[in-house]
């Protein structure tokens, strides 16, 4: 007997030994009278055994047969050997026309050995913190580094923006590396389709503040550019502060790599045009209303031009008396200013574009300028999350240039004849 049939016949035994009335074995067990009437009188014809369910042991109707399982199952290690089991089954009703519970093949798929089932979770340590009530208040961005095109392509870095308030993301972009321009082009884009949030949430690398004790207070490129467009910069203690972004990465790095997979994509440029179906289809199945249903978004106030120097790399630069200034190895000087004698010693900003062209800027008007000397351009620094996208682009570049051997009074062999012998 089930433990159901064990209870029952301890209410029913109850009740025909007149200790209980019909009426509240029924409202125990959760049953109608009727019901009750049915089990006495079955108790009473057959004893203990008339309590076991008729159906115990037989195979329900709507049971799935064994070739339909077996046909499941063999098109799981065909296509999908390393899906887990919510998105296989997804896949296979989408592509296959077998329509099953996750739950169902996910038995199915434990019982072939082709997923482990995994431990329960360890309880929160962290408290988790309420979503903000609008959209477009706070928006969660990081940076994902990982092999998206499993060894197809080279390894690249996945920009995520997500909202806070509805799970929904709000932009993806594949880029070499974690970069400011990545950031920048991002925003760019999240700024042209969805307007100005209130706050920016990200952690603390370098692109979002400046490290060092020596420079409190001063801010990065990317800042910066979110000062000037009125969005609020705000810096996580610990990932776990961002975990709605960190989680989204996870998915993302299990979903979307699958999904690249599928279509056959293999490069940065076919995967960005590939992400905005992407995008659609995830937000339709995964994104919540908001608590509140009005929109925080802004519009942006700038122009496109205004925008291209916006998102530009800022330097500032002091004029000397012939208005001529140092940048990158080069040497500028302003035209058209005739003598020029109110910009002798003034301060211009010095706005370069990531396609290497040049604007200078003084009190937000831009200046004429010609380029005087120009030397080798300086070495690019380079950190952590930049560095493996440095070393591929090196390879591809040595790969392709053919075999060169310096001359012997190159200048890096002049410097190293003309130095002091170590002792």
């Amino acid at each position: 007997m089930t433990q159901k049939a064990v209870d029952r016949l301890g209410v029913v035994q109850q009740v025909v030994e007149q200790q209980l009335r019909q009426k509240e074995a029924a409202r125990h067990l959760g049953l109608s009278v009727r019901q009750v009437k049915r089990l006495v009188a079955r108790y009473r014809a057959e004893g203990p055994s008339g309590l076991v369910s008729r159906r115990l042991g037989r195979r329900p109707g709507n049971a799935l047969s064994d070739a339909v399982r077996q046909e499941v199952l063999g098109l799981v290690r065909t296509h999908y050997p390393d899906f887990g089991p919510t998105l296989a089954c997804e896949k296979l009703a989408a592509h296959h026309g077998h329509k099953l519970s996750a739950e169902t093949l996910r038995q199915w798929m434990i019982a072939e050995g082709l997923w482990k089932p995994r431990a329960r979770k360890s309880a929160r340590i962290h408290q988790r913190r309420p979503r903000r009530p609008c959209r477009g208040e706070l928006v969660q961005i990081d940076g994902s580094p990982h092999d998206w095109f499993e060894g197809r392509g080279p390894r690249c870095t996945l920009i995520v923006f997500i909202d806070d308030a509805t799970s929904e993301l709000m932009a993806l972009r594949f880029a070499p590396a974690e970069t400011t321009r990545a950031y920048m082009e991002t925003l760019r884009a999240y700024l042209a389709q969805h307007g100005r949030p209130v706050a920016l949430y990200s952690d603390k690398h370098s692109i979002f503040r400046v490290n060092r004790p020596d420079r409190e207070g001063e801010l990065t490129q990317f800042t910066r550019a979110l000062r000037t467009l009125d969005i609020e910069p705000i810096h996580a203690n610990t990932p776990q502060a961002k975990g709605r972004v960190e989680r989204a990465n996870q998915t993302l790095q299990d979903r979307l790599v699958k999904e690249l997979r599928l279509a056959g994509i293999s490069d940065i440029d076919a995967a960005n045009a590939f992400l905005p179906g992407f995008l659609s289809d995830h937000n339709q199945r995964f994104a919540v209303p908001p608590q509140n249903p009005t929109d925080a978004h802004r519009p942006v106030l700038h122009d496109p031009r205004e925008l291209d120097l916006i998102f530009s790399l800022h330097a500032q630069r002091k004029l000397s008396k012939n208005l001529t200034f140092q940048y990158k190895n080069r040497e500028y000087q302003l035209t058209g200013q005739g003598k020029g004698y109110r910009l002798r010693g003034a301060q211009l900003t010095v706005c370069e574009a990531f396609d290497g062209s040049v604007t200078l800027l003084y009190k937000g008007r831009a200046l004429p300028y010609r380029i005087l000397n120009e030397g080798e351009p300086p070495i690019p620094l380079d950190d952590e999350k930049s560095i493996h996208a440095t070393v591929e682009q090196a390879k591809t570049i040595q790969l392709n240039r053919q075999a060169h051997k310096p001359a012997p009074d190159h200048p890096w062999r002049r410097r190293m004849a003309s130095a002091p012998p170590a002792t």
